[in-house]
């Protein structure tokens, strides 16, 4: 029985992706083991979105080398998309494969065998038309669900319609169907995950369906727990979706909103589908019916053309906003891209301090939103996520908590109190004996 090994890097959708290419290497037959474990193939799922991707493949390259003899070394995701040439130079990598081959590996790699050549298949990006279904499953307690893939929108920043193609989903049939497969295996919390999840809906080039029929299909579903929504753009994030989230038993109180920037000026450069001005309209109506709802929020600072006064701008918009934690994300130049050629130029040093800044700003929010749901009941779903002894968890309104190792608590829903966070962030419950920690 050959051996095969997986590696993700970037979002939850490369992950959901990872685990269902991994469920087809076992069901023709193939061990899955862990990437230490002397594998005969290794599978490298690479990513776009995060800085120094050459250098990261390359190292994982190199890792693989060094753990097997002579292994088969397959690379697939969005950076191979975008540089299949350049990775098919990395030694040791046999095949490079596109958007429109990774879930066809299995029957176009000839069995593995290697080759002198490095293997190239990655067909240019309009040809990756076809949805395929992915989610995760047996990995994680919570289990990430593939409901949309590519993006039509033209963010001047942004690679991924390059590297994933254009928006298309699954039928609502067929997600329902999955919803089912993954509550029969004893999962708890679905995280709905795509690249853009809110355009839900189209196929081949035509809307179908929208989002807020699947959610409403979803919140029918048995023995699910809790759905979670991983990411929405605040002009797809309508009032009908923030109140069916409000009324439902099923989908938790907490929206991922990507903001970008919080000056208008720089929101146009981007070419993002909104201003500020309705970012803060989906945040009040959320918290005007859900006021324990946790919101976060992607940032990036030094986009070309961002002045002082501009992040400024962007600062005091997120401080006075009523959310719950940021993502930041430094800007660093994409090939391809409109914004590469943009002037306003920031430098390093200024980039590096902004975003510090806001890092800061987001640990200031993260604790005040703690300090908000003391003295309140939550439910935690406990994860098989250990360390030192301590396992970890995370309430409806994603508070994450941790307690000393319990096995019998993995993948079940606790009720506690949250009664005081100190200055290691540690709270203790009223309904668990241990203390719950809560991390910054």
């Amino acid at each position: 029985m050959r051996r095969v090994a997986f590696y993700t890097l970037g979002c939850k959708l490369n992950f959901s992706e990872t685990s269902t290419i991994s469920r087809m290497f076992e069901n023709r037959g193939y061990e899955k083991v862990e990437f230490f474990d002397k594998p005969d193939i290794f599978v490298i799922n690479t990513c776009s979105v995060t800085e120094n991707a050459d250098k990261k493949c390359r190292k994982i390259v190199r890792e693989a080398l060094s753990i097997s003899e002579n292994p088969y070394i397959i690379i697939i995701g969005c950076y191979a998309q975008l540089k299949p040439k350049e990775i098919s130079e990395i030694p040791g990598v046999d095949a490079v494969l596109g958007a429109a081959e990774k879930f066809r590996l299995l029957d176009i790699l000839d069995d593995f065998t290697k080759l002198e050549k490095t293997k190239v298949l990655a067909s240019e990006i309009e040809e990756a038309v076809q949805f395929n279904n992915a989610f995760s499953i047996n990995d994680r307690t919570r289990t990430f669900l593939k409901v949309q893939d590519g993006c039509d929108y033209s963010c001047t920043f942004c690679t991924i319609p390059l590297a994933r193609g254009k928006s298309r989903s699954d039928t609502i049939e067929n997600v329902i169907r999955s919803a089912e497969e993954i509550a029969l295996s004893g999962v708890k919390e679905i995280v709905l995950t795509g690249v853009n999840t809110g355009d839900f809906g189209i196929r081949y080039g035509k809307r179908e369906d929208r989002f807020i029929d699947l959610i409403r299909e979803l919140d029918k579903v048995a023995d699910i727990e809790r759905i979670r929504i991983s990411s929405i753009e605040p002009n797809l994030l309508t009032d009908e979706i923030i109140e069916f989230v409000s009324n439902s038993n099923k989908f938790v109180p907490h929206f991922h909103i990507p903001l970008q920037s919080g000056s208008d000026k720089i929101l146009k450069l981007m070419k993002r589908r909104y201003l500020s001005n309705l970012y803060v309209e989906r945040v009040n109506k959320i918290k005007s019916l859900m006021p324990h709802c946790c919101i976060g929020v992607d940032v990036i600072v030094g986009f070309p053309g961002e002045t002082e006064e501009d992040f400024l701008d962007t600062y005091t918009f997120l401080n006075e906003l009523d959310v719950s934690y940021l993502h930041v994300f430094t800007y660093s130049e994409r090939p391809n891209t409109p914004a590469i050629d943009f002037g306003g130029v920031v430098s390093s040093k200024d980039r590096d301090k902004r975003s510090k800044m806001l890092r800061s700003l987001s640990v200031k929010k993260r604790r005040h939103f703690y300090e908000e749901n003391l003295n309140g009941e939550q439910t935690v779903l406990f994860e098989n996520d250990i360390e030192d002894g301590m396992m970890h968890g995370f309430t409806e309104n994603y508070i994450r908590v941790t307690a000393k190792y319990d096995p019998v608590l993995i993948n079940e829903l606790k009720n506690v109190k949250l009664i005081a966070v100190n200055e290691k962030c540690i709270v203790e419950v009223e309904e668990v004996e241990e203390e719950i920690l809560i991390h910054k």
